[in-house]
C-alpha cells in the first residue's frame, strides 16, 4: 500500500504543471485568433472608405445642381429681339384696313408667333396721332409699308415712310416695302434704293415679308 501511494504521489504533482502549461497554450491559441481578426478587420476599414468616397458623386451633383444660365428675354433695357415691344409695325392706309388685318394674322399667327402693331388696334385711345405713329416706329424692329394707291395718297402714310427712313436710313433689312396694285413706275422716289415685295404673288407677299422680318431678328438675337 505504501508503495503504491508513493507512486501516485509524484504522478499527481506532474499534472500540475502540465495543466498550467495546457492553459498557456489555450491563452496563446485563444490570442492569436484575435490579432488575424484584427488585422482582418484593418482591410475591412480601408474597404469601407468607399462610404466616404460615395460622397464625391454628391459634391458632384452638387456642383451640377448649381443654377445654369437659362436664356431669357432680355427685358426693354437690354438688346436683341426683346428689347423693343413689336417685332413689326404695318403702316397702311384706311382703305387698306382690311388688307393690313389680313397681313398682321398671317404674321401673328405664324410659328414665329410674331408681335405686330396695327394702328387702329394698338394705338392709345386719345393719344396724339403723330406721337402714336411715331411711338409705334421706334418701339418696333420692322416695319412694312403696305404701298398701295390709297399709301400714296394719305399724308400720314408718308409721314410714317419719311420717319421710317430718318430712323434706318441705310435700312439694314428694318423697312420692308410691300407693293400692292400698283405697277413698278408708282414705286416711291424715296423707297428707290430698297428692294420691295411684289404683292401680286399667290399669298399677297406675305411669306417674303416674314422671311425678312425673320432674317433680321435673327441678326439681333
Amino acid at each position: 500500500m505504501a508503495s503504491s501511494t508513493s507512486f501516485s504521489a509524484p504522478r499527481s504533482r506532474s499534472k500540475k504543471p502540465l495543466g498550467k502549461m495546457a492553459d498557456w497554450f489555450r491563452q496563446a491559441l485563444s490570442k492569436k485568433p484575435k490579432r488575424i481578426l484584427e488585422s482582418s478587420e484593418s482591410p475591412s476599414s480601408d474597404v469601407s472608405q468607399p462610404s466616404s468616397q460615395d460622397d464625391t458623386p454628391r459634391l458632384g451633383l452638387s456642383s451640377t445642381s448649381s443654377p445654369t444660365p437659362q436664356p431669357t428675354h432680355v427685358g426693354a433695357s437690354g438688346s436683341g429681339r426683346w428689347s423693343k415691344d413689336y417685332d413689326v409695325c404695318v403702316c397702311h392706309s384706311e382703305e387698306d384696313l382690311a388688307a393690313a388685318q389680313e397681313l398682321v394674322s398671317y404674321l401673328e399667327g405664324s410659328a414665329a408667333s410674331l408681335r405686330c402693331f396695327l394702328q387702329l388696334r394698338d394705338a392709345t385711345p386719345g393719344g396724339a396721332i403723330v406721337s402714336e405713329l411715331c411711338q409705334a416706329l421706334s418701339s418696333s424692329h420692322c416695319r412694312v409699308l403696305l404701298i398701295t394707291p390709297g399709301f400714296l395718297q394719305d399724308p400720314w402714310c408718308k409721314y410714317q415712310m419719311l420717319q421710317a427712313l430718318t430712323e434706318a436710313p441705310g435700312a439694314e433689312g428694318r423697312t420692308i416695302p410691300l407693293m400692292s396694285g400698283l405697277t413698278r413706275a408708282a414705286y416711291p422716289a424715296e423707297l428707290r434704293f430698297m428692294y420691295f415685295v411684289d404683292g401680286r404673288g399667290p399669298d399677297g407677299g406675305f411669306r417674303q415679308v416674314k422671311e425678312a422680318v425673320m432674317r433680321y431678328l435673327q441678326t439681333i438675337s
